[in-house]
């Protein structure tokens, strides 16, 4: 349900986005909410205004739960393997509000974690995306060594690092270039 609400949300936005700004919206700046503002100022109904942010906070709220979900399931299999019972409904809706505000409170006091993503991501995402299945293949099925599978797995797991180091070099080249202004509970 939740990706058919970010689907609802996001096609609307960058179909209307590209048909109204063409190639003019300033992806590099942000949001289509800053084209608006840059290309039409206080022209915007209210209205349009309203819709689109309504329509943000749902992305938001969606994606927040496709994202948490595996964290919320690790809390909870810990709970029924220490406690031998299914999780009760007001203890998944406290955990799911307690990391929620754990997040929030890490949004707020460090905002320049943003800029830092592409790094950690070129640390973490791209490995576990791109490379480690290929070795876990190698590992868990064990095919014949210096054969077709074991070959094409090893130079996509190579592939997959040589990636990740293009990405962490990338990420490491904007924080050189754009410097990282990192202020404290100032979002």
């Amino acid at each position: 349900m939740s990706y058919v609400l970010i689907a609802m949300c996001l096609f609307p936005l960058a179909i209307g986005g590209y048909w109204a700004y063409g190639n003019k919206e300033p992806f590099s700046n942000g949001t289509i909410l800053k084209a608006i503002s840059q290309f039409h100022g206080h022209n915007t109904s209210q209205y349009v205004l309203g819709l689109i942010y309504i329509i943000i906070v749902i992305n938001c709220l969606a994606t927040y739960q496709i994202y948490g979900m595996v964290v919320f399931d690790n809390m909870e299999i810990r709970y029924t393997s220490r406690k031998k019972e299914r999780c009760p409904r007001w203890l998944r809706i406290v955990i799911r509000l307690l990391f929620g505000g754990l997040t929030f409170f890490i949004a707020v006091a460090f905002p320049f974690l943003g800029s830092l993503s592409p790094l950690i991501g070129g640390f973490t995402s791209v490995p576990l995306t791109y490379a480690y299945p290929c070795f876990m293949w190698i590992a868990i099925k064990k095919p014949r060594l210096h054969g077709g599978m074991w070959c094409t797995n090893v130079a996509l797991g190579c592939f997959g690092l040589f990636l990740s180091l293009l990405f962490v070099a990338a990420a490491a080249w904007n924080l050189a270039v754009d410097g990282l202004n990192a202020n404290f509970f100032k979002p």
